[in-house]
């Protein structure tokens, strides 16, 4: 903890590791080797796009509770970096059941019911946000007496948005601490110690806002398992986070008559963290959005271990008009969604009529294959630049080009769908939401 000690102020966990640093530029890092037990799961050693930083013999180990009304960013960022990291990561459920509805109405499939978890020992439990999930893990007995037990044994524990205010604070958890949380709840905090900071690290407990801060606190949970060196090579794995935080060419309105009907379809191997962000920030907007299967089933596994249960099949919804399809990434899971034939064929109509659309990361390859992309000007990610037969914008996380829209990789996913938001609703809503996140929202 030394190294997180030196960062420290009176009253301000100021971080200033490079790794926070999302204006750091993008370096190649080696696939280095995961080991056979870093891994939570055999399936998800098959959806996994990247393998993990840290190969270890005896690999850290992580739970992350969820119940109804989980913010569900928090919780899927979370495992996705920590999965990332090489921690074994365990999603347990403290409802009766292993499927929750999150609180922006994402179906999440846990690894195992809480119940499972009393008898283990973790080096990290970290606790997401939302409401009403954050009551619900307040009202866990089991979860309270896992977490107590896990704090008095001086073991690292976090908890963002809500659950710092919340959860931890009637378990009497907070006691000589220095805490943060998400805005809506400070006033829930002792004033002498509460911290208005993105991360306050205070001893084992590290606090954290809201979804909009969940990258920066996640990466510092991986320092504080693994060392500075490894939540630095895990930041270098995500798409940098430039100064620009979008560029737009051929400008048109996307502005509708109607609430907007937006398509998200998924496949095994989709990149989490890029549909779950999308996901819920267009549904905090008012988008009426759909998440379709292009799989033989509803439930899907995507890149980093994540089951997430989809509204429907994508062939129920082959002769649906929607305003805006957006395909996320996951290079396994946008290989997958090439192979749908209904898919091309709405992607194909979308184009024809004139309808917006939008792709991120490796799915671009597949609006590549379909002609979508012909003189258009996109964001994408260094590893595929190239190969996708037209310009790349620098220095933007969101490029829009007319009806189209493009962006990096899961680290702009935030920025991606607030540019969505701002084009179908304009800035005021999307600055709205953006401070619902805790996201700085650009001022021009």
């Amino acid at each position: 903890m030394e190294c997180l000690s030196s960062v420290l102020t009176p009253n301000i966990c100021s971080f200033n590791r490079s790794y926070l640093n999302f204006h750091t530029p993008f370096r190649v890092v080696p696939n280095l080797a995961r080991t056979p037990t870093a891994l939570p799961t055999a399936t998800e050693a098959l959806a996994t796009d990247n393998p993990a930083i840290i190969t270890s013999v005896s690999p850290k180990k992580v739970l992350i509770p969820i119940g109804y009304g989980t913010e569900e960013m928090e919780a899927v960022i979370m495992l996705h970096i920590l999965r990332q990291a090489g921690a074994h990561v365990t999603l347990a459920s403290v409802e009766p059941q292993l499927e929750v509805e999150a609180s922006g109405g994402v179906k999440l499939v846990a690894d195992t019911l809480i119940n499972s978890c009393a008898d283990k020992i973790y080096d990290l439990i970290a606790l997401p946000g939302g409401m009403p999930g954050s009551a619900r893990l307040r009202d866990c007995e089991v979860l309270r007496s896992i977490t107590s037990k896990h704090a008095e044994d001086k073991r690292l524990y976090g908890a963002i948005c809500a659950a710092p205010a919340v959860t931890l604070q009637p378990w009497g958890l907070l006691k000589k601490k220095r805490i943060t949380c998400h805005p809506a709840f400070m006033d829930k905090l002792s004033t002498f110690r509460a911290v208005k900071s993105n991360i306050q690290v205070s001893g084992e407990l590290t606090t954290s806002r809201g979804p909009g801060t969940t990258f920066e606190f996640s990466l510092s949970l991986v320092e504080q398992l693994f060392g500075e060196s490894a939540a630095q090579e895990v930041k270098d794995l995500l798409v940098p986070r430039e100064d620009q935080p979008r560029k737009e060419f051929n400008e048109v309105e996307w502005l509708l008559d109607h609430p907007p009907h937006v398509l998200i379809p998924v496949a095994n191997g989709s990149d989490e963290i890029e549909v779950v962000t999308i996901v819920d920030i267009l549904r905090r907007a008012k988008v009426n959005v759909v998440i379709a299967s292009v799989e033989k089933s509803l439930q899907i596994l995507a890149s980093h271990g994540t089951k997430i249960i989809t509204d429907k099949f994508i062939n129920v919804d082959a002769e649906s008009v929607y305003d805006l399809i957006v395909l996320p990434g996951g290079l396994n899971g946008a290989k997958r969604l090439s192979k749908s034939k209904v898919l091309k064929k709405l992607l194909q109509e979308q184009k024809s009529a004139g309808r917006m659309y939008g792709a991120v990361s490796s799915s671009l390859a597949l609006l590549q294959k379909q002609g979508m992309l012909k003189e258009k000007r996109i964001a994408a990610h260094p590893s595929i630049s190239d190969k996708l037969g037209t310009e790349v914008v620098d220095g933007a996380k969101v490029v829009i080009d007319g009806k189209l829209i493009t962006s990096k990789g899961l680290a702009t996913a935030t920025d991606f769908a607030l540019a969505i938001v701002s084009k179908l609703f304009g800035h005021a809503r999307a600055r709205s939401v953006a401070e619902g996140l805790v996201f700085e929202y650009p001022k021009s």
